[in-house]
C-alpha cells in the first residue's frame, strides 16, 4: 500500500478537535480527519478553477472559492 504524504500538518488539526471540546484525540482520528479535509478542499478547489475558466480568468479568487462552497 502507497501512502501520500498529507498536504496539511495534522497538529492544527488535532487543536480544532481540541478545540471543539475533545480532551484527548487519538493520532489515527487526527489522520482521518485530515484526508477528508483534503478531499473536500481537492474538490473545492477543482470546482472553483473550473469558475475562474468559465469566468475567462487563470486566477481564482476568493469569490470563487466561496462560489464553489455553496
Amino acid at each position: 500500500m502507497v501512502m501520500k504524504m498529507a498536504e496539511l500538518p495534522i497538529a492544527p488539526i488535532t487543536r480544532l478537535v481540541r478545540k471543539a471540546g475533545a480532551e484527548r484525540v487519538s493520532e489515527e482520528a487526527s489522520v482521518a480527519l485530515v484526508e477528508i479535509l483534503e478531499a473536500e478542499a481537492e474538490k473545492i478547489a477543482k470546482k472553483a478553477v473550473g469558475l475562474a475558466k468559465h469566468a475567462g480568468r487563470k486566477t481564482v479568487k476568493k469569490e470563487d472559492i466561496l462560489e464553489a462552497v455553496e
